[in-house]
C-alpha cells in the first residue's frame, strides 16, 4: 500500500517527516521573522487622524484565509522536490508577524478575544464618536439620549374664597374690592397697561369669580350656552382700544367642550365676537358647575393664551365649600332646542315644572323666564315681543327683556316648592318681525331671596331657539 501523500523528510524523529510544502511554508515564515528587529517593536506614534477600527474577526480572518490557500495549493499538487533541503531552524520558527497585545501597545486584538466585548465596550470608541448599538435586552450605558421634564415656568401660589391657584411669572392680581371684598379677582397678563386696575380686566387679564350658590347675575351656567353668554354689557373689549359698542356687535354661537379642570368635570365655551363690523376678539368661559367657580378671559391676546391656561389647570377648588345647592330640577314641555320661533306674531305656547329633589323647602321662591341678548334683537326701545303668563284662564304680560338679579324676583311668579314636590307655570311667547334670525336663549329659573338683598338660585335650565324670518 503506498501513501497518497510524499512522506515527510528531515524530521527530528518523534515524528513523520516533513514534506516538502511544509518544509517550504516553514522556511518563508522563519525568513519572515527574522526580519522582525528591536525597531520594529518600539511603540507606534499617535494617528494624526480618526483611524476606523476593523473588527477583529476581520483581522484574524486575513492571515487564516492566506495559510489556507497555500495549503490548498499544495494538496492539489504543487512538489517541493525541486527545494533545496535545509534543516529546521528550530523553535525560531514559531514567532509570528501577529505580536500578543501584552508585547507592544498598538498591537491588533487577537482572535481570541471576544468580538461582543469590542462591540459594547464604552470605551470602544475613546474619541467620542458613534458606537455600535448594544444587543437587545443589553443596558446601554454610552450614547443613550436621557428625556428630560422641562423646568415649570415660575408661579406665585395665591388663594381667594378658598380656591387656590399659581399666578404665572409676569401676572399679577387684583381684587373686585379696595379691601378684597367681593366675589370676582382679576388676574392682569404682563401686557396690560402699567395702571391697569380692576376695571381693566377685559380685555386685559382673566377673571376668577367664585360664588356660594349658583348665581343670577353673569357669569352663570345659562351664559355656557348663549350666543351673547360671553358678556353682560353693550361694550367692545379689544386689545389695545376697548371702548362701548353699538347695535353691530355680533357673536357666534358658543363652541362647547367639556374639559377636567381640578380634577373635576367642567364645561367650557369660546366664542368668536366683532365689533362695529371691523374690530373682532375671543371670548372664553369655564365653568365648574358643582362648586360654582367660573373663569372668564374676553378679549385677551392670544399671546397670553398660554399663561391663562396655566392658571385654569393650576386650580384646586378643595378648599371651597359652598353652603347652597342646586337642588331644584327645571324642565320645559313646548319647547326644545333648536326649535324654529317665527317673528311674525305667532304665539308660542310652553309650560316650565319647578321640582323640588332636595331636603329644603323652597316656599318663598319666585319662577323667572326671561330671554338672553342676541345679535338679532332690536335695541331695547323697540323690543316688542311679549311674553305672558296664564294664570286661571286668563294670560298676563310679563316682562321678557332685561332681567337681573334684582328685577327678576320682581317680575317672577311666586311659588312653594316643598320637598319632593313639583310646580309648573304656563307661558306663551310671541316675536314680531323686528326679530331678525338667529339663536335665542330663553332662560328658566327658580330664584329666591335671603331677607339680606342677596339672592339664591335654587334651580336653572336654558332652550336655545331659532327665530325664523317669516
Amino acid at each position: 500500500m503506498t501513501d497518497k501523500l510524499p512522506r515527510r523528510t528531515g524530521g527530528d524523529g518523534d515524528g513523520p517527516d516533513d514534506t516538502p510544502m511544509e518544509r517550504l511554508l516553514r522556511e518563508a515564515m522563519s525568513a519572515r521573522a527574522m526580519r522582525i528587529t528591536a525597531h520594529d517593536l518600539r511603540p507606534a506614534a499617535p494617528p494624526s487622524r480618526r483611524v476606523r477600527r476593523l473588527k477583529p474577526v476581520y483581522l484574524a480572518a486575513v492571515p487564516l484565509f492566506g495559510l489556507a490557500a497555500a495549503m490548498a495549493f499544495g494538496v492539489l499538487g504543487f512538489r517541493g522536490d525541486t527545494v533545496a533541503k535545509q534543516e529546521d531552524p528550530g523553535p525560531a520558527a514559531t514567532v509570528t508577524a501577529t505580536v500578543s497585545p501584552s508585547a507592544s501597545p498598538t498591537a491588533e486584538p487577537t482572535p481570541s478575544e471576544s468580538p461582543t466585548a469590542a462591540t459594547t465596550s464604552p470605551a470602544a470608541d475613546p474619541t467620542g464618536g458613534s458606537v455600535t448599538e448594544a444587543p437587545v435586552g443589553a443596558p446601554s450605558t454610552t450614547g443613550t439620549p436621557t428625556t428630560t421634564t422641562p423646568p415649570a415656568a415660575p408661579s406665585t401660589p395665591y388663594t381667594f374664597r378658598g380656591v387656590k391657584l399659581k399666578i404665572p411669572d409676569g401676572w399679577r392680581a387684583v381684587t373686585e374690592g379696595a379691601q378684597g371684598e367681593g366675589v370676582r379677582l382679576c388676574l392682569l397678563s404682563p401686557g396690560a397697561p402699567a395702571g391697569a386696575a380692576y376695571k381693566d380686566c377685559d380685555p386685559y387679564g382673566a377673571e376668577l369669580a367664585v360664588y356660594d350658590a349658583e348665581p343670577v347675575t353673569w357669569p352663570s351656567m345659562g351664559d355656557l350656552d348663549a350666543s351673547g353668554g360671553w358678556g353682560h354689557q353693550p361694550y367692545c373689549p379689544v386689545w389695545g382700544n376697548p371702548h362701548p359698542a353699538d347695535d353691530q356687535l355680533k357673536s357666534s354661537p358658543p363652541v362647547k367642550t367639556t374639559p377636567t379642570v381640578a380634577g373635576r368635570p367642567a364645561r367650557k365655551s369660546q366664542w368668536q365676537v366683532t365689533c362695529n363690523a371691523k374690530e373682532s376678539f375671543t371670548a372664553q368661559m369655564w365653568a365648574l358647575p358643582k362648586d360654582q367657580v367660573y373663569v372668564t378671559a374676553i378679549g385677551l391676546k392670544s399671546d397670553y393664551q398660554a399663561g391663562l391656561q396655566a392658571i385654569v389647570n393650576s386650580l384646586d377648588v378643595s378648599g371651597h365649600t359652598s353652603p347652597y345647592a342646586n337642588d331644584v330640577s327645571v324642565s320645559v314641555a313646548g319647547l326644545t332646542a333648536g326649535q324654529k320661533v317665527p317673528n311674525d306674531g305667532t304665539p308660542v305656547e310652553f309650560a316650565v315644572t319647578f321640582k323640588n329633589t332636595g331636603k329644603t323647602n323652597y316656599d318663598t321662591t319666585k319662577a323667572v323666564v326671561y330671554a338672553d341678548p342676541y345679535p338679532g334683537a332690536p335695541p331695547g326701545k323697540k323690543r316688542t315681543s311679549t311674553l305672558d303668563r296664564r294664570q286661571g284662564g286668563a294670560w298676563s304680560p310679563m316682562e321678557l327683556w332685561g332681567l337681573n338679579s334684582f328685577s327678576g324676583l320682581e317680575n317672577g311668579y311666586p311659588v312653594s316648592v316643598a320637598p319632593g314636590q313639583s310646580v309648573t307655570v304656563n307661558y306663551r311667547l310671541t316675536l314680531t318681525t323686528d326679530y331678525g334670525p338667529g339663536t335665542l336663549p330663553l332662560v328658566m329659573r327658580l330664584e329666591m331671596s335671603d331677607g339680606a338683598g342677596s339672592y339664591r338660585l335654587a334651580g336653572e335650565s336654558t332652550v336655545q331657539l331659532q327665530v325664523v324670518a317669516k
